[in-house]
């Protein structure tokens, strides 16, 4: 695979090369692959760009960064977020500027393997019966933690201490912070087993006032803001060019990364 931009190709080899950055876990190679040449396309656009408008444009393309930081700079207006702005994002997402919830937790793990059905119904079963002993006797739970939970914690009453959100897994913490203060009256299966769990505390999350992430939301915005800009600024330039083996068009999401 070769791209040419105005004449001026970008090697099979070259992309290979540049693909080793856009590595990703688990990711088809073949999206790193994707990734590289739009990145190198959209480099030599910039290269290109910055020699129309008779800039400095170092031989090594290593040291162009400072260039195209300079072309852009130029060329491409970034509106800043000013404080309406700011106020106006921040009264409409009004969840994202929370402090978590929280709940204190204790709970027994009774470990099922996910893949084994009949290990699981029994788990399910330990826990309903766990339940019902707990309902008649509230004060047993330490003792039930310390004989049943497959938890560290049950050395400790099962306790978990404050859960919130993303220091579960996300089957338990959506399960335990939507639970009122009490025993749960059925199991909390997970990819683990079934828990059986009571809530002793809930602390609810409090709005943070404006001021507190005023600053957060201005560099948000305006890396938004950034990001629109330049990839109409590239859409722009390619639609200028005259580019074969690569269609920046159906690459729109790669463009600014």
């Amino acid at each position: 695979m070769s791209i040419h931009v105005n004449g001026i190709e970008i090697t099979s080899r070259a992309i290979n090369i540049e693909s080793a950055y856009h590595q990703e876990s688990g990711a088809d190679p073949r999206y790193a692959q994707r990734r590289a040449a739009v990145a190198l396309t959209v480099r030599e656009l910039l290269k290109q760009r910055a020699q129309q408008l008779d800039m400095d444009v170092p031989e090594d393309d290593e040291a162009l960064d400072p260039v195209i930081d300079a072309l852009i700079e130029e060329e491409v207006d970034i509106p800043e977020a000013d404080e309406t702005t700011c106020r106006r994002w921040y009264d409409q997402n009004p969840e994202h500027f929370r402090t978590p919830d929280l709940a204190e937790v204790r709970h027994i793990l009774i470990a099922g393997h996910p893949e084994d059905l009949k290990e699981r119904e029994q788990a399910r079963t330990t826990a309903e019966g766990l339940i019902a002993e707990l309902k008649a006797d509230p004060e047993a739970f330490p003792r039930l933690a310390k004989a049943h939970s497959r938890c560290p914690s049950a050395d400790n009453g099962g306790l978990l201490g404050q859960v919130s959100k993303g220091e579960t897994v996300p089957e338990f913490e959506d399960a335990v912070l939507r639970l009122p203060v009490g025993l749960g009256e059925q199991p909390v299966k997970t990819r683990y087993g079934f828990h059986v769990v009571e809530v002793l505390q809930r602390v609810p999350g409090e709005q943070l006032p404006f001021g507190s992430v005023r600053e957060r939301i201005k560099d948000y915005l305006e890396a938004r803001s950034r990001q629109r800009a330049l990839s109409q600024y590239i859409k722009l330039l390619a639609g200028e060019a005259e580019i074969r083996g690569i269609d920046l068009e159906q690459s729109e999401s790669m463009l600014i990364q």
